[in-house]
């Protein structure tokens, strides 16, 4: 197996685009198919994956933590089936104490078999070559938002909100096997002496005590509340645009490209660019899409336009925040201390439909667009003080 993962690297990057595809973007991809199908408001049905999100919250430190035990592999590999029964049981809910019981088992499963647990269980195993392997993960997984809202317009269409949930779930089912071979492969490291070995005890303790722990987690946290928010609602704020069903769909489906274009554009730059220079870079590119979201209300073709700076702003970071923990906090214990910087920004993924739905209530689309781009100011603020400070922030 070559230094960067070989063939296994690619099976996980399809695996994890189907898991994104089936479980994140399957939501809002059906959300005006749900309220039709279930008769429940916006905000109800956005209360499932913000329960979700709270428990993958709660669990994803647990998780990481099981990745450096080297229980990485299970995970990835066993999640999946638990978040296709748990997809597929919400095409025949009736009332919403159900589908929140669904979700919060989708959290279960979405803890252990998202980005979190598939870049720790490659970083653990690939060493100095995960950034590379990272990359092509999410080079692929970039068209899951793609896959999905053609898909989600396509099966809402022909069977019902609630219906297009079960195919979904037959979409998630496909994981299993993918992932079980990749993961295979990759343990083959280990019998030859390749992983690396287990972190020793107080590396999360100690990167708690750093300013640097929670600059990053508190930029990103202020990011992923403004991806959520305006991902979560997107064809509601298109429309609010004066977009088309149909053409509202084309451009939210925009994203995914985007998001592979950006890390493509990164992959192409290579060493002539820092980290700590791209990731302000992606920052930067996510208040231009702020922007051309309120400007899109004059000229209705700028949501294409939002699109691409949105996607390519965030998928640049689905690389960057990884390799930039492991820059400035070290790799030792990474599993740990990445599910723990994750924590604020599942938390405010869990924030985001709910916190969407008031917004819209208290002041409709306007002030989704404007807070929004006050978030995605506040991630830039926050990470330009970082790396500004650098070494007295980390040390």
């Amino acid at each position: 197996m070559s230094e960067n993962g070989g063939i296994a690297v690619w099976l996980l990057a399809v695996g994890q685009t189907l898991i994104y595809a089936g479980c994140y973007y399957s939501f809002p991809a059906l959300l005006p198919d749900l309220v039709a199908a279930t008769g429940w408001s916006k905000a109800e049905l956005a209360l499932g994956p913000t329960l979700a999100f709270l428990i993958m919250a709660g669990l994803t430190p647990f998780t990481g933590r099981l990745v450096d035990r080297g229980l990485g592999g299970e995970m990835l590999v066993w999640l999946p089936a638990l978040a296709a029964l748990g997809v597929a049981g919400l095409a025949f809910v009736g009332n919403l104490a159900a589908w929140l019981i669904l979700w919060a088992l989708i959290g279960v499963a979405q803890a252990g078999s998202l980005y979190e647990t598939c870049f720790a269980f490659l970083t653990r195993r690939l060493g100095d070559g995960a950034r590379a392997a990272i990359t092509r993960v999410t080079l692929v997984a970039g068209f899951a938002g793609t896959l999905a809202f053609p898909l989600g317009h396509w099966w809402g269409a022909a069977l019902g909100g609630q219906g297009a949930l079960l195919a979904f779930a037959g979409l998630i089912a496909l994981i299993v096997p993918v992932n079980a071979v990749a993961v295979r492969q990759l343990r083959r490291r280990e019998r030859a002496g390749m992983v690396l070995p287990p972190s020793p005890p107080g590396v999360l303790q100690a990167a708690l005590r750093k300013p640097a722990f929670w600059i990053i987690a508190a930029a990103f946290m202020a990011l992923y509340l403004n991806h959520g928010i305006l991902l979560t609602y997107v064809l509601v704020l298109f429309a609010d645009r004066g977009a088309a069903p149909v053409l509202a769909a084309t451009a939210a489906a925009c994203i995914g490209p985007a998001q592979v274009a950006g890390r493509l554009i990164l992959l192409a730059a290579g060493a002539r660019v820092s980290t700590g220079q791209a990731t302000v870079a992606s920052l930067g590119a996510v208040v231009l899409a702020g922007l051309l979201l309120w400007l899109a209300g004059a000229a209705t073709w700028l949501i294409f336009a939002f699109a691409l700076a949105q996607g390519a702003g965030i998928g640049l970071t689905s690389i960057l925040r990884p390799v930039l923990i492991a820059e400035v906090l070290g790799r030792q214990g990474f599993g740990v201390i990445s599910g723990a910087a994750a924590v604020a920004p599942i938390l405010a993924s869990a924030a985001a439909p709910a916190v969407g739905a008031g917004l819209l209530a208290l002041g409709g689309p306007g002030l989704i667009y404007a807070v929004a781009l006050g978030l995605a100011v506040a991630g830039l603020g926050l990470m330009a003080l970082l790396l500004a400070r650098r070494d007295q922030f980390s040390g």
